[in-house]
């Protein structure tokens, strides 16, 4: 699935564009395919659901919507999730359960990750971008 150019993006890149971060705007313009995991679409809804303005973020999302392809969980996904928390865990390195997901959805489709969060360098086989 991995064309060049196509990347996943994480939570905290997502809020990040959705502030107005201005460094993000030509990450996601350029990218080929901007890929949304299922996981990252939840935790968007929930802080939708949480925040004062609500209907702002929920408009945000569904812009958002509108240029990504969510990419959602199969066998191979749940397969690649367990592999990687084993092998964290062996390192005695683990990270959130929401953030394996993340992790498998990426190494599934052999694609970039493009996040803020330093722990996801930690999983083998698994290239970040520093967004």
């Amino acid at each position: 699935m991995n064309t060049p150019g196509s990347v996943l993006v994480d939570t905290n890149v997502v809020v990040a564009y959705f502030r107005g971060d201005r460094k993000l705007h030509p990450n996601f313009t350029g990218a080929t395919t901007v890929n949304l995991p299922w996981v990252v679409l939840g935790e968007l809804y929930y802080g939708a659901q949480r925040a004062q303005r609500k209907q702002e973020q929920l408009a945000y999302i569904r812009d958002l919507l509108t240029f990504t392809e969510v990419l959602f969980p199969d066998h191979d996904t749940a397969a690649i999730y367990g592999q990687i928390k084993a092998e964290l865990a062996q390192l005695g390195k683990p990270i959130p359960d929401n953030d394996l997901w993340v992790a498998a959805t990426a190494r599934q489709h052999d694609l970039p990750l493009a996040t803020r969060d330093a722990h996801f360098a930690q999983v083998p086989r698994l290239t970040t971008l520093d967004w």
